[in-house]
């Protein structure tokens, strides 16, 4: 006698007992939405923005423009409102991040400036202090390192202006770095302005 599917399927099924509770698997919701975006995507992204960026920055000194150890180095966007870079000029503005890079090679100064800049406009910051040096001694030009981030600086989207820092930050071994209002800030400004123009 032939048995029908449904009884060939329950005695293949005899022996099996269904998952306790605590081992069934729970999906994460989040993976069920194809438009959400997970931290690790949002770093990869970064990363690969960042990446595209550093191939804008040559580290060849001989596509910068040199700069002399003692000049005085400055930089504004077109909008940059004089008295905004004044302000910059004299050290007026709080800055909260500084990068020192003293003792680094090209590629390393590269890469950290980038990640500075855009790590500080990511969380909001307006200004940070960068200390090229001088670079008397520098080869195969003096200069170079001070040199090379004033080139690198315009070439970096969040950076809207720089000026050799004042003397008590460093003098012209430093830069002060002007940097565009973020997203999220502009947002966090709008609700305040918002709220400020409620009824009283």
């Amino acid at each position: 006698m032939s048995l029908s599917d449904d009884e060939l399927f329950l005695q293949e099924m005899a022996d099996v007992s269904p998952l306790k509770q605590e081992h069934q698997s729970h999906t994460d919701p989040r993976w069920l939405n194809p438009l959400s975006v997970t931290d690790a995507q949002l770093a990869k992204r970064a990363a690969a923005e960042q990446h595209e960026l550093l191939q804008l920055l040559p580290t060849d000194p001989y596509l910068f423009t040199a700069v002399e150890p003692d000049d005085v180095v400055s930089y504004k966007m077109d909008g940059i409102q004089d008295e905004v870079f004044t302000q910059l000029r004299l050290g007026k503005y709080r800055f909260n991040t500084v990068l020192d890079l003293h003792q680094y090679r090209l590629p390393q100064a590269r890469e950290s400036l980038l990640s500075c800049v855009l790590g500080a406009y990511e969380r909001g910051e307006r200004n940070i202090l960068v200390i090229h040096g001088k670079g008397y001694k520098s080869k195969p030009y003096s200069g170079l390192m001070k040199s090379a981030v004033c080139h690198w600086l315009r070439f970096i989207e969040p950076v809207t202006a720089y000026h050799s820092a004042t003397k008590e930050c460093g003098g012209v071994g430093a830069v002060f770095i002007m940097l565009k209002k973020s997203p999220q800030k502009r947002i966090e400004n709008s609700e305040l302005n918002r709220k400020g123009r409620g009824f009283r």
